[in-house]
C-alpha cells in the first residue's frame, strides 16, 4: 500500500475505493517522489527491447538460461547489501568476502576431501563470522562502516591469496555443488510445476493481504489491480519458462531443456529476506533504524544489535554468492569476488531502488537492479561492445539510479512524505 494511502488513514481520510482511485493516489505517489523500482522495471524493459531488436538472440534460451546463470552471484550479494544500505551504512568488503567464502569451500572439498555439505556450512559460518567481526567494529567501537569494510577489502584480497597458495586455481568438481549454478536444471515438467507454485503463491499472497486490511478496516488494493500485476507477472514468467524448455543443446546425445536450479535457489533467498524484512519485529526495526537512529533507540530498540546483525546477513549472503560463482565457474581462483562483483553489486542494489541513504528499499530491488546489471553486461557482449565502454553504460546508469534517489527523496521531503 502506498505512503500516500497509508497517510489518509492515519490522518483519518479514507481515499476512494477502485481502480481509478488507486491509479490516482499511486500516480500522486510518484509525483511526490515515492518511485519505488518504477525505474528499474522501465529500465530493464527498455533495454531488453533494445537489446532483442539489434540482437535478436538475446532472447533465445541460450542465452537467458546464460542471463540468470551469469547475473545469480552478484544478485545474491546485492540482496545482502540492502540489509546494511538500509540502515545507511555501506560493506565494501562484501566482493572479496564472497572470495574468501568461496576459497573456504573450495579447499574443504578438494584439499580436504570433506562432504559438500560441511564445505557450504563451512563457507556460509565463514561468512557470518566475517560480518560478525565488521559488525562488532562498526557498532562497538564507533569506526566508520566505509573505513572497516574499506579494511577488510584489502585484507580478504590477501586471504583469498593465502588460501589459493597465491595463485593457483582450486577445482570445484563436486556434482553437488555443480548444480547449484552449472548444469543444474529442472525437467519441463518441474519447471512449470515451480511455475504454478509460483504464481499461486503469489495470488494467495496478494488476496490474504487484501483480506487482512480489509478485515481491520483499512483500505485495500483494487480486486482489479491485484489481478493485472498477477497476470503480468503470470505471463512474463510463462513466457520465460516455455523459452527455457526449449532445447538449447546442439548436441544429439545431450540434453539441455529446463529452467536453471539457480532461479529456485534466488526465489527462495528473495522469499525469505523478504520475509523477514516486511513481516517480523527485526525488520521493522531495520527499517526503524535506518529512518532515524536516535529516534529508534528512545523507542527501546537496540541500535546496536541491529547494526551488527545487517552486517552478519550481508557477509552471509556474499558467502551464498561466493558458493554460487563457484559452482559457476566450477572452480575458484585469486580473483573470485574480485574485479568488478562488487560494485556490480552495489550498483545492482541502487538501480533496483534502494536508497544510499537508508531507511529506503527492498530486495527486491536487488533482484530487479542485478536484472539490469546483467542485461548490460550480457546485451552489449553480445553487440561486441569494448569492456571499457560496458563499464562507463554501467557507471552511468549506476549515476542516474543515484540521482533519481537523491532527487525522489528531496521531493518526498518537500511533500511531506518523510
Amino acid at each position: 500500500m502506498s505512503t500516500t494511502l497509508e497517510a489518509q488513514e492515519r490522518a483519518g481520510g479514507r481515499p476512494a475505493h477502485g481502480f481509478a482511485a488507486y491509479t490516482r493516489n499511486y500516480v500522486a505517489r510518484v509525483r511526490g517522489g515515492d518511485m519505488g523500482a518504477l525505474p528499474a522495471v522501465l529500465g530493464l524493459l527498455t533495454l531488453t527491447i533494445v537489446f532483442s531488436v539489434a540482437r535478436p538472440r538475446f532472447v533465445t534460451a541460450g542465452n537467458l538460461a546464460n542471463l540468470l546463470n551469469q547475473g545469480a552471484a552478484v544478485t545474491v550479494i546485492a540482496m545482502g547489501l540492502v540489509f546494511v544500505l538500509l540502515l545507511g551504512e555501506i560493506d565494501l568488503s562484501a566482493g572479496f568476502a564472497s572470495g574468501v567464502c568461496a576459497s573456504v569451500l573450495a579447499v574443504l572439498l578438494t584439499n580436504f576431501g570433506l562432504p559438500w555439505y560441511v564445505a557450504v556450512l563451512g563457507a556460509i559460518l565463514t561468512g557470518a563470522a566475517i560480518g560478525l567481526l565488521i559488525g562488532l567494529l562498526v557498532a562497538k567501537l564507533g569506526i566508520p562502516s566505509f573505513v572497516v569494510t574499506l579494511a577488510a577489502f584489502l585484507a580478504f584480497q590477501g586471504a583469498v591469496l593465502l588460501l589459493m597458495k597465491g595463485g593457483t586455481i582450486v577445482a570445484v568438481d563436486d556434482p553437488t555443488i555443480k548444480k547449484i549454478n552449472f548444469d543444474g536444471r529442472f525437467t519441463p515438467e518441474q519447471g512449470w510445476v515451480l511455475y504454478g507454485v509460483t504464481v499461486a503463491g503469489m495470488l494467495a499472497l496478494h488476496l490474504w493481504k487484501r483480506y487482512s486490511r480489509v478485515r481491520h478496516g483499512l483500505t485495500a488494493e483494487p480486486a482489479s489491480v491485484i489481478a493485472i500485476r498477477v497476470v503480468t507477472v503470470a505471463v512474463l514468467l510463462g513466457g520465460a519458462v516455455w523459452t527455457l524448455n526449449l532445447e538449447r543443446s546442439k548436441s544429439d546425445t545431450i540434453s539441455q531443456r529446463g529452467v536453471p536450479m539457480i532461479v529456485l535457489i534466488v526465489g527462495v533467498l528473495l522469499a525469505l529476506c523478504t520475509f523477514v524484512l516486511n513481516r517480523t519485529t527485526f525488520g521493522r526495526h531495520i527499517y526503524a533504524v535506518g529512518g532515524n537512529r536516535e529516534a529508534a533507540r528512545r523507542a527501546g530498540i537496540h541500535v546496536d544489535a541491529i547494526r551488527i546483525s545487517v552486517f552478519v546477513i550481508c557477509s552471509t549472503m556474499a558467502a551464498v554468492g561466493g558458493i554460487v560463482a563457484a559452482s559457476r565457474d566450477a572452480s575458484v581462483n585469486p580473483n573470485t569476488g574480485g574485479s568488478n562483483v562488487l560494485l556490480y553489486a552495489v550498483g545492482a542494489a541502487v538501480i533496483g531502488g534502494t536508497s544510499l541513504f537508508g531507511g529506503k528499499g527492498r530486495v527486491l530491488n536487488a533482484v530487479l537492479g542485478g536484472a539490469v546489471v546483467a542485461v548490460i553486461e550480457n546485451g552489449m557482449g553480445l553487440m561486441d561492445y569494448s569492456p571499457g565502454t560496458k563499464y562507463i553504460v554501467t557507471g552511468v546508469v549506476l549515476l542516474l539510479a543515484a540521482g533519481i534517489d537523491a532527487l525522489t527523496r528531496r521531493r518526498a521531503a518537500a511533500a511531506g512524505l518523510r
